[in-house]
C-alpha cells in the first residue's frame, strides 16, 4: 500500500512542477496577453496532456542551428534589401498619406524597403495565371525558381511539370522548392520523378522526421507562393500549384478561388532574394548572381508602381507582420476592403476592425460561406456579431472557397500575398506579402473583390441571432481557442 501512495506521491509532485515550470516558461515569453491565458489554461487544466500538447506545439521550434543559420543568411540578404533600396526613399514622399507611414514602418521591421519602378498585373484567377506563368517558363533563358506550400497532381498543375521539363530540356537551370507536407503527394509521385530525372532540381522544404520533431515543430510551414524567371518576372500570391477543379473535390467546400499578381520590375529581385534565401537555407547551396540567378543590382524600372516585399514567419521579428497589417488598417480613411479565407482576429485586429467604421471608413470583410477547417469556421464565426453591430459589411462568399488575401485601402494602396488573418499565419508559418502603393493595380483588386461581393450573401445580424443556443456556445468555445490555432 505504502508503494501506491509513493507512486501517487512522485506523479502529484511531478504533474505540479511540469505545471508550474511551464507556466512561467510561458509567462516569460511575453506572448500576446490572449495566446498566454490560452496556453496557461490548458496546461492547468489538464494534467500531463495540457504540458505534452504545449510542449509539442506550443513553442516555435527552428532548430538551434537553423535559427543561427537563419540570422546569419538574413542579414546578408536584408543588408542586400537597404542598398537596393536606397535610391527609391524619394519615391516614399510621393505616396499618398494612407502609404507613407506604412512604407516607413514596414521597412523598419522588415528590413524591406519600397522600391519604385514597378510593373504589377492581377491574375484574377487560375484561369489566368496558370497560362500566363507556363508561357514565361517556356521563355525563360537562364533560370526558373518555383516556391509553394502545395504542389498537387493532375490538370493544370501537369502543365507546369511539362513547362519545366522543356525548360530542362533547353538547358534552363529550374529550381523547386515545395513544402514537405503541403506537397507529400506530389513528392511521392512520378511527377516528382520525372522532375528529377528531367534535370529538375527539386527539394522539400521543413521536412518531418522522427529525428527532427524532437528539435523542431512540425507544423511550422513553408507557405509561400513564388515563381521567379530569368530574375526578370515574378509572381506571387495566394493560388498553389493546384487546379482547382481538381483539389480536394471531395472536401465539400467547393473550388478554390484565388489570385496571382505578375511583377516585373525592381521588387522581382527582392522577391527572387526571399526564393534565394529559402533555398540556401534548406539546400545548404549558395546560389551566386553568375550562376544565372537573381542579382544584387535591382532590375530596370518597368513601370511607376512602388512595391515592398515583405516575407514574414517565425524566424522574422516577432509581431512585424501584425505590425504592418494593424498599420494599414488605422491607414484607411474611406474604404477598407478585406478577403481572407481564415478570419480568426486577436484582440488588436479585432479592435482596429471594430473601431473602423467608427472613424467613418466603409469595411467589408468578404470570406467563404465554407472553409475545410470545422474549429476555424466556428471560431470565426464568433466574431461575426460583434463586426456587424461596429457597422462592419460581412459577404460569405458561395461560390467555392475564396482563398485569396487582400487588403485595399481608400482605393490607393493594398496588401496582397499569402497571409492568412489567423493566428498561425501570422506567427507560426512562413509567408510573402506584397505592399503595392498603386492606384491602378488597387483598382484592379477592388474589381476582383467586388466580383467576390456580386457572388456572396450579405450576413445580417438577424441571421446571426437565429442561430441555436449550441451553435453559439460552440463559436464562443472555439473562439477561446483562437489563440492556438
Amino acid at each position: 500500500m505504502s508503494d501506491i501512495h509513493w507512486t501517487a506521491d512522485a506523479i502529484f509532485v511531478a504533474d505540479l512542477l511540469i505545471r508550474v515550470g511551464l507556466s512561467v516558461r510561458i509567462i516569460r515569453r511575453r506572448l500576446p496577453v490572449g495566446v498566454a491565458l490560452a496556453w496557461l489554461s490548458v496546461v492547468l487544466i489538464f494534467p500531463f496532456a495540457g504540458a505534452a500538447v504545449y510542449l509539442l506545439i506550443g513553442e516555435s521550434r527552428l532548430g538551434r542551428k537553423r535559427q543561427h543559420k537563419g540570422a546569419t543568411l538574413r542579414k546578408s540578404y536584408r543588408g542586400w534589401a537597404r542598398s537596393a533600396g536606397e535610391g527609391d526613399q524619394a519615391a516614399v514622399a510621393d505616396l499618398p498619406p494612407c502609404g507613407q507611414g506604412l512604407a516607413r514602418l514596414a521597412e523598419a521591421v522588415l528590413e524591406s524597403p519600397p522600391l519604385a519602378g514597378n510593373d504589377i498585373r492581377l491574375l484574377r484567377d487560375a484561369g489566368e495565371a496558370f497560362p500566363a506563368l507556363i508561357a514565361d517558363i517556356d521563355a525563360a533563358r537562364h533560370t526558373c525558381h518555383l516556391e509553394f506550400y502545395i504542389w498537387d497532381v493532375g490538370g493544370k498543375a501537369d502543365e507546369v511539370v511539362e513547362a519545366l521539363l522543356r525548360a530542362a530540356a533547353r538547358g534552363i537551370t529550374c529550381r523547386v522548392l515545395v513544402d514537405a507536407v503541403g506537397s507529400k503527394r506530389f513528392l511521392r509521385s512520378d511527377r516528382a520523378r520525372r522532375l528529377r530525372d528531367g534535370g529538375v532540381a527539386l527539394r522539400e522544404a521543413l521536412p518531418v522526421t522522427l529525428r527532427r520533431l524532437l528539435f523542431v515543430r512540425a507544423d511550422l510551414r513553408m507557405h509561400r507562393k513564388i515563381v521567379v524567371i530569368d530574375g526578370a518576372v515574378a509572381f506571387t500570391g495566394s493560388l498553389n500549384l493546384a487546379d482547382p477543379a481538381l483539389f480536394k473535390k471531395n472536401a465539400g467546400v467547393g473550388q478554390w478561388v484565388d489570385a496571382l499578381a505578375r511583377v516585373r520590375g525592381p521588387a522581382v529581385d527582392a522577391l527572387g532574394a526571399t526564393f534565394l534565401y529559402d533555398w540556401e537555407l534548406e539546400t545548404g547551396e549558395a546560389i551566386k548572381p553568375d550562376a544565372g540567378a537573381e542579382g544584387s543590382p535591382t532590375g530596370p524600372a518597368a513601370g511607376r508602381a512602388v512595391v515592398q516585399v515583405l516575407p514574414s514567419g517565425p524566424g522574422e521579428r516577432v509581431g512585424a507582420i501584425e505590425q504592418i497589417l494593424l498599420a494599414a488598417v488605422y491607414a484607411a480613411s474611406r474604404e477598407l476592403v478585406l478577403t481572407t479565407p481564415y478570419f480568426v482576429p486577436d484582440e488588436s485586429l479585432l479592435a482596429a476592425l471594430l473601431s473602423a467604421p467608427g472613424r467613418g471608413v466603409d469595411v467589408t470583410l468578404i470570406v467563404p460561406a465554407k472553409v475545410d477547417s470545422r474549429l476555424t469556421h466556428f471560431a470565426s464565426r464568433a466574431y461575426q456579431s460583434d463586426l456587424l453591430a461596429a457597422g462592419v459589411r460581412i459577404a460569405l462568399y458561395r461560390d467555392g472557397l475564396l482563398h485569396t488575401k487582400s487588403l485595399a485601402i481608400d482605393g490607393q494602396l493594398s496588401l496582397f500575398g499569402s497571409l492568412n488573418l489567423d493566428p498561425r499565419s501570422l506567427r507560426l508559418d512562413f509567408e510573402v506579402t506584397l505592399a503595392v502603393y498603386d492606384a491602378e493595380f488597387t483598382a484592379a483588386l477592388r474589381r476582383l473583390q467586388q466580383s467576390y461581393v456580386e457572388r456572396s450573401v450579405m450576413l445580417d445580424a438577424a441571421a446571426c441571432r437565429s442561430r441555436s443556443a449550441v451553435e453559439r456556445f460552440t463559436e464562443d468555445a472555439a473562439r477561446l481557442l483562437g489563440p492556438l490555432l
